[in-house]
């Protein structure tokens, strides 16, 4: 799938928390958090008495290809407050606008329509936020590219309006005095050459992941295992004895759960963290510690342990929950959980890598930048001591 520069990805992640509030907000009809409506509890989800199949381990088998892709965000609107669940109008609404969207984005494109204007045309109206940050209009992506999900989330058939399942779902606040812990010191710096200014632009290690196109964009990877708003969210599991692999198509990550093993000791914080897993059941049980911090969530890395259960409830459905546990900032143990449904195809490879001509354009500008401040100064007449 064609990448386009991922600055504007990583900051257009922030809005997609809003999405289902706006395009609830867009009918006037829309019922409000306080509108007398009844606050929807959702029902806490449940392995049924669905067995799955057993692979020649005697494991139940969760292979196959999946995604997670839906229209609930992970932390619920705040005009929602308590309500778990969307009403059958709201879901239709939502589900319904995506349509239009799609029907509206996918149109022809005009062979013979001039470029864009100098820093890019303005989407049309009704864009949502996070796919004009991805720069459709400059050669980006246009909605023919993404593939953010087009049905809300659906856990035992509930409708849900945040994958978190918190009471208003999101965060809770965190124990009085609790510090975010510190990022382990920086290697020192190599003084860049003569004209060239230090910053996040002087070299491909000063990047992020998602720019050198390591990880993904979002939490598409884990733990824990989120959906990223775009494209992509899409996840290939396959099973031996001794392991479960998560091949996540963003960016190319494989995961390994390493069955019936002992976490690591030797310090070292893998991009996934160290998991390891067990069978209880039907469920795949994983525990992840050793998360580095570059995979901070919600301010926790350093003494955070996620634990993640994988239970197929149909011959169509992986329910996924995962619970968070950081004492020193918490009181309490929280999460979240969606239903992985089956993808319509199979994981191909994500063409992105370290080599990607986006990186090399951001290098580049800064060195046009650098080489045009030169210019700029060597111009200048110095000015006249007094």
């Amino acid at each position: 799938m064609k990448r386009a520069a991922t600055l504007a990805l990583g900051t257009a992640l922030c809005a997609i928390l809003a999405l289902p509030s706006a395009l609830l907000a867009a009918d006037p009809k829309a019922p409000a958090a306080k509108s007398g409506a009844p606050a929807a509890k959702a029902a806490p989800a449940k392995a049924g008495a669905y067995k799955a199949p057993r692979n020649a381990f005697g494991q139940p088998n969760l292979e196959g290809d999946w995604s997670n892709a839906s229209l609930t965000p992970e932390t619920r609107p705040a005009n929602l407050a308590d309500r778990a669940v969307y009403t059958p109008e709201e879901v239709a609404r939502l589900e319904g606008a995506v349509v239009k969207e799609v029907e509206t984005g996918n149109q022809r494109v005009d062979p013979n329509a001039p470029p864009p204007t100098k820093g890019g045309d303005a989407p049309p109206p009704g864009t949502r936020p996070e796919f004009a940050a991805a720069g459709g209009n400059v050669g980006g992506y246009d909605r023919g590219w993404l593939d953010p999900g087009s049905t809300v989330m659906r856990v035992g058939g509930q409708p849900r309006t945040s994958i978190l399942t918190t009471p208003n779902g999101r965060p809770p606040a965190r124990k009085a005095g609790a510090v975010t812990p510190a990022a382990p010191p920086a290697p020192a710096r190599v003084p860049p050459p003569a004209g060239q200014r230090a910053g996040a632009n002087d070299n491909p290690e000063q990047r992020s992941l998602s720019d050198r196109c390591i990880l993904s964009f979002g939490r598409n990877g884990g733990p824990p295992m989120l959906a990223n708003g775009f494209y992509n969210n899409n996840y290939h599991i396959v099973q031996s004895r001794d392991a479960v692999i998560i091949e996540t198509e963003m960016v190319h990550d494989s995961r390994i759960i390493r069955l019936n093993g002992k976490h690591r000791t030797d310090g070292i914080r893998p991009y996934f963290g160290d998991s390891i897993g067990h069978f209880e059941g039907e469920t795949l049980v994983v525990e992840t510690t050793n998360i580095p911090q570059i995979q901070t969530y919600n301010g926790s890395w350093l003494n955070l342990t996620v634990t993640e259960k994988f239970t197929r409830v149909s011959p169509n459905r992986i329910l996924y929950q995962y619970t968070i546990h950081d004492p020193t900032l918490w009181d309490v143990d929280w999460g979240g959980e969606y239903e992985f449904s089956p993808l319509n195809g199979r994981v191909e490879e994500y063409a992105c890598h370290e080599g990607n001509y986006a990186l090399e354009g951001i290098l580049a500008g800064e060195r046009a930048a650098e080489a045009a401040a030169a210019r700029t100064s060597a111009a200048t007449p110095a000015a006249t001591a007094r």
